[in-house]
């Protein structure tokens, strides 16, 4: 048993929202903070990453709120005029430097890497399996809730017969010149990743064949941006559409007649909706890729062979079969940020995970002596989604929250400092006749907005 140690915080889990919380600890309060993490360094999921991963934001949305993600506005290539967005090693640079530049300086901070936290509460270091009793004065914080599971720590969700090739998609560059023709396995970011990464490197769109169990919808990346003029035009169109549509179908098709949704079919209403962006350039590449299998999830792969719940594929030899297919976003209960010494640390609003964290540490941070009850009142935990009704009835969830915690004038003004917060108006913005257009817009059609998103997610 190794010397017992003492903290404020001990948050288990140092990818985005462990980092995030942390960071609003340190710069609101004096309490000292443990991070613990299984990986020998910080940033999460991030660390074992696709190798051409890239946030699907724009960077400013990302990271901590003490310490600005990127910021600058593409001047060339397919996104000229949207904000840059970090590859996979950018943010893992970008959590060091908050590591060394604001962490450790503060001398309140012990990061323990290659370690995790028992059943028993106790750090157990996970080489020689030295464990340490903790005395944690404040709270237990689990920022590792949520998750998500990635294919390269996570096996194929169906099974791989000998004589065939299955990758991770990290993986794919290794394997790509000496492949004949690729199935990309999957429905989400990363399957359309890895498509346009495909497509970018001169590979034929006959040579792909796109498993998808189900259409997603997606945010075109143009309306999710660091400009309130953009997100809050954005926003209005979303109450709008809440306010008038009669069913969640109609409410989506709505939103992609305004340009804010996209959908890569459209003779085919989706049914998945995790909602990631997606630019104009990504989608018209996706639309090239012709041979899309939709039989529901695989269920075996064999030579020449992939078993769907709805019949089989026939594949030649040489496919690699490309595994997109691990769950990104984990669907669990949404449980209380607070309670009795212990947080989970889960989104507040939809989309926004480090705002989130942040948030719930600026909170934690300046409100010691509110009871949980009260916390969680400010700052409810909204679930993560998966179907259309499921995304509609947290936009909704979200949309109260943030009234909720706007209420209060120095978390308002809090917000408004850091450009994690999606709907941020700086000063400078206030005098922008754009701006002001664009909140009068939203003002106007909130509450109906609200009340619809809520009828519509019962559906």
């Amino acid at each position: 048993m190794g010397r017992a140690l003492e903290t404020d915080y001990l948050v288990i889990g140092a990818g985005a929202a462990g980092m995030a919380f942390t960071d609003a600890v340190l710069d609101h309060s004096d309490a000292h903070v443990t991070l613990v993490d299984r990986r020998d360094a910080v940033g999460g999921h991030w660390r074992d990453a696709y190798p051409f991963v890239r946030l699907h934001q724009a960077s400013p949305f990302y990271g901590v709120a003490s310490t600005p993600f990127g910021g600058a506005i593409q001047t060339s290539g397919p996104e000229a005029g949207l904000h840059e967005r970090a590859t996979g090693a950018e943010v893992c640079d970008y959590y060091e430097r908050v590591l060394r530049e604001r962490f450790e300086p503060s001398g309140r901070f012990t990061f323990l890497g290659d370690h995790d936290v028992s059943d028993g509460g106790r750090v157990v270091a996970l080489g020689p399996g030295v464990e340490r009793d903790v005395r944690v004065r404040r709270r237990v914080v689990d920022a590792r809730y949520l998750s998500p599971r990635i294919p390269a720590l996570e096996p194929p969700p169906f099974e791989v017969s000998d004589g065939v090739t299955c990758v991770p998609v990290g993986e794919l560059p290794f394997v790509a010149e000496s492949a004949r023709s690729f199935v990309v396995v999957g429905s989400g970011k990363t399957a359309t990743d890895a498509i346009v990464w495909l497509l970018g490197r001169g590979v034929s769109p006959e040579e792909v064949c796109w498993v998808r169990p189900r259409d997603p919808w997606m945010l075109d990346r143009a309306v999710v941006q660091p400009d309130p003029a953009v997100f809050l035009g954005m926003a209005a169109s979303m109450m709008e559409a809440g306010a008038a549509a009669s069913s969640v179908d109609e409410f989506f098709l709505r939103l992609e007649d305004d340009g804010v949704m996209l959908r890569v079919d459209r003779d085919v209403v989706p049914t998945m909706a995790r909602v990631p962006t997606l630019a104009r350039w990504e989608l018209e590449l996706l639309r090239t890729v012709e041979n899309v299998v939709r039989l529901g999830h695989v269920r075996r792969v064999s030579p020449g062979l992939v078993s769907l719940d709805r019949g089989d594929l026939r594949i030649g030899a040489g496919a690699v079969v490309v595994h997109c297919a691990a769950e990104g976003l984990r669907q669990r209960p949404a449980v209380p940020i607070w309670s009795d010494g212990r947080m989970v640390l889960q989104p507040v609003r939809a989309g926004f995970p480090c705002f989130g964290a942040a948030l719930a540490g600026y909170v934690e941070a300046t409100r010691p002596a509110w009871s949980d009850a009260d916390l969680n009142a400010l700052c409810p935990s909204t679930p993560l989604f998966s179907t259309p009704s499921e995304w509609v009835g947290v936009q909704a969830a979200g949309a109260v929250a943030t009234a909720a915690y706007m209420a209060e004038p120095d978390v308002a003004a809090w917000s408004h400092s850091t450009p994690l917060n999606p709907t941020r108006v700086t000063d400078v913005d206030r005098g922008r006749g754009e701006v002001v257009e664009a909140v009068g817009r939203l003002k106007v059609v909130s509450e109906a907005g609200v009340q619809g998103l809520e009828r519509l997610g019962r559906m």
